[in-house]
């Protein structure tokens, strides 16, 4: 990032079924996601003041019985999609 180059992670896909909640947005503008959480704390102890990010402000679902993240088949590859679409704008902008 010192160096100019665009950076954007992504958060969990885990538990969530709807891919139309995922927005890109800064990292200290989400909520609901759990890994965002930790991530927020991680960043801010390193003094990091922003990221871009892919997240869902989507409720985790309860998609394989409670106990360990799980995603649907779909909502890795979309947040992917929604990922390469931000890298691309990124890059003609």
């Amino acid at each position: 990032k010192s160096l100019g180059v665009p950076v954007i992670s992504s958060m969990g896909t885990g538990n969530k079924l709807n891919p139309a909640e995922f927005e890109i947005t800064d990292i200290y503008k989400t909520s609901v996601c759990p890994l965002a959480r930790v991530m927020r704390r991680e960043l801010k102890a390193r003094n990091i003041k922003s990221l871009k990010v892919l997240y869902s402000k989507e409720e985790p679902k309860s998609v394989s019985g409670g106990r360990t993240p799980a995603s649907i088949s779909f909502t890795p590859s979309a947040a992917g999609l929604i990922i390469a679409s931000e890298v691309i704008k990124d890059i003609i902008n």
